[in-house]
């Protein structure tokens, strides 16, 4: 089975992706399951496994998030809620694997990312990310290799064009609980094609605003409730 493993929807400050439009662009693209991994909650894919079924499409919608270390981030799998930001890379996976969940190296060697993983408890490294396109997939991929460490794949898709673009080839039977278990034994392949540099530009330029809006919104919040209580 064909799974992107990493997908943003609108639930991460960086994306406007609705979760029905992630379900039903994974659904024309033909793949088989997506894990939406929105940025420091669980909430956007677990709105996409209800709606999912609600809307009974053929496409497995994995439990998972991405977290902000201090050093970067981990894509954490089969688990049911938040994991605290800001943590050390160390204590973020005791207490995903605590929980029950799959701890992937996000995209390890892209810019202000986790790095070197040698000395830290992954389960996985994503090797094939879309957005990667300086040599960094490489990298992960020798460094997987060399610490014996299953690979997989995703588009790190902010806009709907991109995703599928990345993806896993998973060895697993049709169920969330299988998939999670090919991805741990490392019955995976992962593959696809690099984003072009100007869709990449895009993601990268409309993240910024997006984050910048929201931070005027809080700014402004926080001076108007301010000036209420005085």
């Amino acid at each position: 089975m064909r799974f992107d493993l990493h997908i943003h929807s609108n639930f991460s400050s960086d994306s406007n992706l609705s979760v029905d439009d992630i379900l039903n662009q994974a659904v024309k693209k033909g793949l088989d399951g997506i894990a939406i991994c929105d940025h420091n909650t669980i909430y956007g894919s677990l709105i996409g496994m209800k709606r999912a079924k609600e809307l009974s499409l053929p496409l497995i919608v994995l439990p998972g998030l991405e977290v902000s270390t201090t050093d970067g981030h981990l894509i954490v799998l089969g688990i049911r809620d938040n994991i605290q930001p800001n943590l050390t890379p160390e204590e973020t996976i005791r207490i995903a694997h605590k929980k029950g969940g799959i701890v992937i190296a996000a995209h390890p060697f892209k810019i202000r990312s986790i790095g070197n993983v040698e000395k830290l408890d992954v389960d996985a490294i994503e090797t094939f990310n879309s957005r990667c396109i300086f040599g960094e997939n490489k990298r992960a991929k020798e460094m997987a290799q060399a610490l014996v460490k299953p690979e997989v794949g995703g588009s790190d898709s902010h806009m709907l064009s991109t995703i599928g673009l990345g993806y896993t080839e998973i060895d697993a039977g049709p169920n969330a609980g299988s998939v999670l278990s090919a991805i741990r034994e490392g019955r995976t392949h992962p593959g696809g094609q690099t984003a072009p540099l100007h869709v990449v530009f895009i993601q990268v330029i409309r993240g910024f605003f997006r984050r910048l809006n929201r931070f005027g919104k809080e700014f402004h919040s926080k001076i108007f409730y301010k000036n209420e209580s005085m």
